[in-house]
């Protein structure tokens, strides 16, 4: 066998369950060390940043980086990690879209500032200090730390990236088609994808969805999942639930409508989707019936449409805010 890759990975703005992910491959870790060294995952081995720092630029054969990049440190290790690397991917639908910390792009640093550090209620703080870049003590100590950006980016915007998975997290499968596709070029067997590609599904969620969807659908309300009963056999959207199952692309195998709720969105939209919200919305519109007589509508309609979208930015642009048409939320300062 050739010799074994060498590995790392490493998370920006993340929750983490994209370590877990990989930790979660069980008994096929035996599998993935078989054939790779992983010589840097701060989660799960003890690493430091200056080990990474020191290594040879190209010298690891693949990183995985997940969460999206939130401040400078992020910035800073992801960079690192493309120096070190011959491959980069995106892993997670944080490091792929900006994920959920991207929602955070309907604010702005100095709000969210005054929000957690002045602002709620369990705070004392009349002096409203916040973090600083640099410190210095009475002492002349100096604490440094990352800067706050004041939007976040995915992966991408900083740095050059060979490969996306996305999902929130991975999936036991996912991990494994990347697993067998390392283990096959490692082995000679086959090449790696052309670079760009999302290993995923090109279908939607929609296309490869086996619940009852009829020919034609109409419904007069939106309800929220915990307001009705819902049927596990038929098409969520028919039962007036969202499901963004139209714009969200196929491959990580449904367990959420599996587990009989719909779709939110984590998979990212196709290569044929350039904004999934707003791909999201015009399938909303359509099982509202109200395609074929926008300009009819009075504005007392759509208040009472748009009243039962509870939290549409959210609800559309979930995982996908940073990369989306709008990017963010033009606030004042």
């Amino acid at each position: 066998m050739a010799e074994k890759i060498k590995l790392a990975l490493k998370r920006g703005a993340s929750c983490v369950g994209c370590d877990i992910a990989i930790v979660n491959l069980s008994e096929n870790l035996l599998d993935l060390i078989a054939i790779a060294d992983i010589v840097f995952a701060p989660t799960i081995v003890d690493t430091k940043y200056s080990d990474l720092e020191a290594m040879q630029d190209g010298s690891l054969t693949i990183g995985l980086y997940h969460g999206a990049v939130r401040n400078s440190e992020n910035e800073h290790l992801a960079k690192v990690l493309r120096k070190k690397c011959q491959i980069l991917i995106a892993y997670g639908s944080c490091a792929c879209f900006g994920g959920i910390p991207g929602l955070a792009n309907v604010s702005n640093r100095q709000r969210i500032f005054e929000t957690v550090y002045r602002d709620t209620a369990s705070t004392d703080n009349p002096d409203f200090v916040v973090p600083q870049v640099l410190f210095q003590d009475a002492n002349k100590y100096i604490l440094t730390l990352p800067e706050f950006y004041d939007q976040v980016y995915a992966l991408d915007d900083v740095c050059d990236v060979d490969y996306l998975i996305p999902a929130c997290p991975p999936t036991f499968n996912m991990n494994m088609k990347l697993l067998n596709t390392v283990a096959d070029f490692v082995k000679g067997k086959a090449p790696l994808p052309s670079k760009g590609t999302i290993i995923a599904s090109e279908k939607t969620l929609c296309d490869e969805c086996e619940r009852e969807k009829p020919e034609k659908m109409a419904v007069e309300n939106i309800h929220r999942v915990h307001e009705v009963e819902l049927d596990p056999e038929k098409c969520f959207l028919e039962q007036g639930i969202i499901c963004l199952g139209p714009a969200t692309r196929a491959g990580c195998e449904a367990p959420c409508i599996t587990a009989n709720m719909p779709c939110r969105g984590c998979m990212g939209p196709t290569k044929a989707v350039i904004d999934q919200g707003g791909s999201m919305l015009s399938a909303i519109a359509s099982i509202l019936s109200i395609t074929d007589r926008e300009t009819e509508i009075g504005e007392e309609e759509i208040d009472k449409l748009v009243s039962q979208l509870k939290d549409p930015l959210g609800t559309f642009y979930r995982f996908t805010m940073p990369k989306s048409l709008l990017v963010r939320v033009v606030q004042d300062k």
